[in-house]
């Protein structure tokens, strides 16, 4: 019969908070207590535990995971797993925390003290400020960034990023080699607090078609429902129809191909579109695009932090993957004006 904390509780003349404390949160138990309770979890045979494992080292075998975009979708779904397959198997597990608000953000921070109980935090596309990591700090595990601004300058422990710079170079160059000079941009309504590498994107794509004497149409999809048909409505409205409009991400450039096509518009024909991820269906659909790979970063992340939690120090800790431009059939040369 497997023995229960309840047993070790009984045993030890403790507390079940007590004895819990002393699995995650061994700062707050004496030393005399905690030593008590790890010997008589040794003598119940309850060493072959998760928990006694976490009681005999001191740490919680939990990493923290603050995510600022929705689980569902593509990037934030290939994390998760990337991070799982090396965490998991080491024995961690991942408490997830999504912020996708200027409320959700303020409540996690503010209850920072009660979720001290973790041996790392990794941040992915979060654009948190300084005064958000002297906090992440406070808690004294290590900081792990995955797609965050300005990891190094900002206190990160550790990072791994895609070169979003190189990355809309490429696509802005892919463009404008074909011919495009009428182009539009399409970015997500991210709550300002909340932009991460994204913002490098638009600007990098900006400033490369500016120094091509091109100033692009900027067009805000919001999160609404209707955001893809809404940005086939903006489009319409300028004075002159696009000959190419390049996506912030695949999540937009997809549907929007399809609604386009719905519109009676001929993909690449009259129009070009290119997106930035590489995600899910990008290939099926034949979307030109910028690829990254968030399970390899992710994995990567992981090996990193188990290193820092072990009081290594990885061979780099500020790591750029950088991107790579994959042409497919959704961009061709720009058709010329009447």
């Amino acid at each position: 019969m497997s023995t229960s904390i309840q047993d070790v509780a009984r045993a030890a003349n403790v507390s079940i908070s007590t004895v819990s404390r002393s699995f995650t949160r061994p700062e707050l138990v004496s030393k005399t207590t905690r030593e008590k309770v790890l010997h008589i979890a040794e003598e119940l045979n309850f060493s072959t535990s998760r928990s006694a494992v976490a009681l005999k080292t001191g740490r919680a075998l939990r990493i923290a995971l603050l995510v600022s975009d929705h689980l569902r979708l593509w990037f934030s779904a290939s994390v998760i797993e990337g991070l799982n397959q090396v965490l998991h198997a080491e024995g961690y597990d991942l408490s997830i925390f999504q912020v996708s608000s200027i409320e959700e953000r303020k409540e996690f921070f503010e209850m920072l003290p009660v979720r001290r109980n973790a041996d790392a935090v990794i941040v992915v596309s979060f654009d948190i400020d300084s005064k958000e990591i002297a906090q992440l700090n406070s808690i004294h595990v290590p900081i792990i960034g995955i797609n965050s601004v300005l990891p190094k300058e900002r206190g990160f422990s550790a990072s791994v990023n895609i070169d979003d710079e190189q990355g809309s170079i490429l696509a802005a160059r892919h463009l404008i080699a074909l011919g495009h000079r009428d182009i539009a941009y399409v970015r997500a309504n991210r709550d300002v607090s909340l932009h991460f590498s994204v913002q490098q994107r638009f600007d990098s794509f900006i400033e490369c078609c500016s120094h091509a004497g091109i100033s692009p149409h900027v067009i805000v999809a919001d999160e609404s429902e209707n955001r893809i048909a809404e940005v086939v409505t903006q489009l319409l409205s300028l004075e002159h129809m696009p000959t190419a409009v390049a996506c912030q991400e695949d999540g937009i450039a997809i549907p929007l191909i399809f609604q386009l096509m719905r519109g009676g518009f001929a993909v690449p024909g009259q129009i070009s579109v290119i997106g930035y991820d590489n995600s899910t269906y990008a290939s099926d659909i034949g979307l030109t695009t910028i690829a990254q790979d968030p399970a390899r970063m992710a994995r990567k992340a992981a090996e990193m932090t188990l290193a820092l939690i072990d009081g290594e120090t990885p061979e780099q800790l500020y790591v750029t993957e950088p991107a790579r431009l994959v042409i497919r059939s959704s961009t061709g040369p720009a058709e010329p004006r009447p």
